[in-house]
């Protein structure tokens, strides 16, 4: 099974605009584990512009899925993982004033770096994922590293998804797959949507988990918030062509 997370990064960005406490993060977060999502992910970045540091604290006490804290590993990233040691960290190399996460990791170049953080995060007994493109290549570099899963990331399928699907999921299909083959954990995320969910589920048997937010979060404007998890929950299970 393909478990749903849902990043809820919007929703702070939602609080954040009027500086008070409206959408409460942490009734969120338990409605939306409430409403059948399998995780939690947040993406705090130096700005706190939308999640902010002490909500990654307040989130570990109250989440009871699996809390996915991704960001670059800074010194000062590094150190909330350490004092909040969540589930699983997802390594996500963008830059300080990046709107959202443009680029993989280069696993070559950083072997060495990437593979010194996920020991200590391991040792803190978090699960590690490398955020990655589909080159093959880095694929196997990845291993190396003593990661536990890597996560495709998924923009260029989804630009490319309503043009020609096979074309769009085949380099995802063919990285999935060389992960599985070498012992890699294989999750995904980035502009995944009700509309090319399925199709990446029913492609990628590897995949573990998917994490989705602003596409998430602006459909359930419309189809309410408990509505639209379990409609994304659906197309994870959908069997149909």
């Amino acid at each position: 099974m393909t478990k749903l997370s849902v990043n809820i990064n919007k929703l702070a960005t939602l609080r954040n605009a009027r500086g008070h406490n409206r959408p409460d993060i942490l009734q969120a977060a338990r409605d939306i584990e409430r409403f059948g999502a399998e995780g939690i992910t947040v993406h705090p970045r130096p700005d706190e512009r939308h999640i902010r540091y002490q909500d990654v604290r307040d989130l570990k006490v109250v989440v009871t899925t699996e809390l996915n804290v991704e960001g670059n590993p800074t010194p000062d990233f590094l150190d909330l993982c350490r004092a909040v040691r969540p589930e699983q960290v997802t390594l996500v190399p963008d830059a300080p004033d990046a709107i959202t996460s443009n680029a993989g990791w280069d696993v070559i170049r950083h072997q060495s770096f990437l593979r010194d953080v996920v020991a200590e995060l391991k040792s803190l007994g978090c699960r590690v994922s490398i955020f990655l493109d589909t080159d093959l290549a880095l694929v196997e570099a990845a291993v190396t590293t003593g990661t536990d899963r890597i996560e495709l990331y998924t923009e260029a399928y989804a630009v490319h998804y309503l043009a020609d699907r096979e074309r769009a999921v085949a380099p995802y299909r063919a990285a999935a797959a060389r992960a599985g083959q070498l012992g890699l954990g294989v999750n995904a995320g980035h502009d995944l949507d009700l509309n090319n969910l399925a199709w990446l589920k029913q492609q990628l048997p590897e995949l573990a988990e998917v994490s989705i937010g602003h596409a998430l979060v602006c459909d359930a404007l419309y189809l309410g918030l408990e509505n639209t998890v379990q409609l994304y929950k659906r197309q994870l299970k959908s069997l149909s062509s």
